[in-house]
């Protein structure tokens, strides 16, 4: 993991330095531009190089050396003065766009994102998980028909479809839902309140989040679970004279969980990311939608630093998958 995680960042850092910004070219003519009038030309062409140098040693740019300028960023590698500041030592970046620093930026759209998609995720695993173990059980019934009918449709059709289907629906026709925001335009609600009235303004794109995401789901539980209903194991049960329910949720639910694994395991961890069309149709400010505005607005370091939170995300979803198996089927434990 932590060699992955070494080679990606390096590529990344390399991939975003051959975009054409220069953080210390820009705050150091920024900072000549704030003085007032009454220096001329010449003085502030050399207070601008006095300035850019010194913004240069700040920020570890001060060579061309991209290796050197790498472990700067990391903070394995020591600045012009011998001190470190790089990601292991907090300074991940700063956002030109915000103004702030980059951890401040990042941390209300995570909020939104976790709030939103954890809720999506438990929901939607609680009704396709049942739903595909039924359809597994009554194979080829009415009901299991009709389910796959409807899945394969979700499965297909885009979630923006659905989307827009959802709000001409629930908020033109019905008028049940707003059709986009997070809160109630001017509230300043505290406590219960403040929490009832997200919760109104998150329940379309929760509702809409959970159904685009029941056809695939669903379809794995019952594939996997009509594969685990056909093994040797659960005959030689079924002839023991076990009930059905342990047969079913004792037996074949276990053997039919290994693949499952993977997929649910990567979905928990997958509420991070975000969901960019979800963000955009219903106007959710989220990770998705921060990572659009940042690429657009040139917010590079906001980019990068997200970039590598997914990439630690992808790497840990790995390790924890891996660990999951162990605890589901004893056959994969490593022993010593």
């Amino acid at each position: 993991m932590m060699v992955v995680l070494l080679i990606l960042s390096f590529i990344m850092f390399m991939i975003y330095n051959l975009v054409p910004s220069n953080r210390a070219y820009t705050d150091a003519r920024t900072e000549v531009q704030s003085y007032k009038k009454g220096l001329t030309e010449e003085q502030r062409n050399q207070l601008f190089d006095e300035l850019y140098l010194k913004y240069q040693r700040r920020y570890g740019t001060d060579t061309d050396n991209k290796i050197i300028r790498y472990l700067r960023w990391i903070g394995v590698y020591p600045l012009y003065d011998g001190s470190y500041n790089g990601l292991l030592q907090g300074n991940f970046g700063y956002s030109y766009e915000a103004k702030d620093e980059v951890v401040n930026v990042v941390v209300a759209p995570m909020k939104n994102t976790i709030f939103i998609n954890i809720f999506a995720t438990i929901l939607a695993l609680g009704i396709s998980i049942p739903l595909g173990i039924i359809c597994a059980v009554k194979k080829g019934s009415k009901l299991d028909q009709g389910v796959q009918i409807i899945t394969i449709v979700g499965y297909s059709l885009p979630t923006f479809i659905f989307a827009i289907l959802f709000i001409w629906i629930f908020c033109s026709i019905l008028g049940w839902f707003p059709p986009s925001g997070m809160k109630t335009p001017g509230s300043n609600y505290t406590g219960m309140k403040y929490w009832l009235d997200r919760l109104y303004y998150i329940a379309l794109p929760l509702i809409t989040m959970t159904f685009c995401s029941l056809g695939g789901m669903t379809r794995y539980v019952r594939a996997s679970m009509i594969e685990a209903l056909s093994m040797d194991c659960i005959k030689t049960a079924r002839a023991k004279g076990l009930r059905e329910k342990v047969v079913i949720y004792s037996h074949a639910w276990r053997n039919a969980l290994i693949p499952i694994v993977t997929l649910v395991v990567g979905w928990f961890l997958g509420i991070f990311s975000g969901s960019l069309i979800f963000e955009q149709m219903f106007a959710l400010n989220g990770m998705g939608d921060l990572m659009i505005k940042s690429l657009r607005t040139a917010d590079y370091d906001v980019v990068l630093l997200m970039q590598m939170f997914y990439v630690m995300m992808s790497l840990l979803s790995n390790l924890i998958i891996d660990i999951v198996y162990g605890l589901v089927d004893p056959r994969v434990r490593v022993n010593k």
